[in-house]
């Protein structure tokens, strides 16, 4: 899953993009609001963390330009304004979520899931298609009772087939799902994580290729 993290602090906007990183985000991070929107606009995210005192156009702009635009994207507002005004005003102008600076880390990390996971009408961090059992907060995979082991990417693949399942997935999503614009992926790189999952699970996973289109993940039982 991809987050665009919007922080003009560039201490913490470091601290909030290593963390998520290491929680196994895709994280990209622009500093004002209107690199914001003209990100948003080339590339698909899950999220947005959002500062409200940003410079130019602050967050309470970006939330109602994205609103206003009919953008639906799932919005965090991560800001020291502790007011509740300001915490009024995010979530009347469509914020989802508001989250007071300083926070922990593991704070921002399950509310982040928790946001992604209802913007895909997941109502439990645990997931289960078939014989796959899926814990998207501890990243843990298990078939048969097995589990088993995935790299990053490979997990970033199968978590987002897997809140989308039943629904054909593009490459193009899910090449937007694993990395953000400071990681190399070459234009193969969806077909081999696809080719080792397959790999890894056997049968018991159906991974179905949509010629020209994207991949599917359905209920093998069935």
């Amino acid at each position: 899953m991809r987050i665009l993290v919007v922080e003009d602090d560039m201490l913490m906007a470091n601290v909030m993009c290593r963390g998520l990183t290491e929680a196994g985000f895709a994280v990209d991070h622009m500093f004002n609001a209107e690199h914001a929107e003209h990100a948003l606009k080339q590339e698909t995210f899950d999220l947005a963390l959002v500062d409200l005192g940003l410079p130019g156009k602050d967050g309470f702009a970006l939330v109602r330009r994205l609103r206003d635009g009919g953008n639906g994207l799932p919005v965090l507002i991560v800001t020291a304004r502790d007011a509740l005004d300001d915490r009024v005003k995010a979530l009347d102008l469509g914020a989802d979520d508001y989250l007071l600076k300083p926070f922990a880390l593991r704070e921002l990390v399950a509310r982040s899931r928790a946001l992604i996971r209802r913007a895909m009408s997941a109502a439990s961090s645990k997931v289960t298609i078939g014989p796959l059992h899926l814990d998207l907060a501890r990243k843990t995979a298990i078939v048969n009772e097995s589990g088993v082991e995935l790299t990053r990417r490979e997990w970033a693949v199968l978590e987002c087939l897997a809140l989308n399942a039943g629904r054909v997935v593009s490459k193009t999503r899910l090449m937007q799902a694993v990395a953000g614009w400071d990681d190399e992926l070459s234009s193969n790189a969806i077909e081999v994580y696809i080719f080792r999952l397959r790999a890894k699970f056997g049968a018991a996973v159906l991974i179905k290729t949509i010629r020209g289109i994207g991949y599917r993940l359905d209920d093998a039982s069935t």
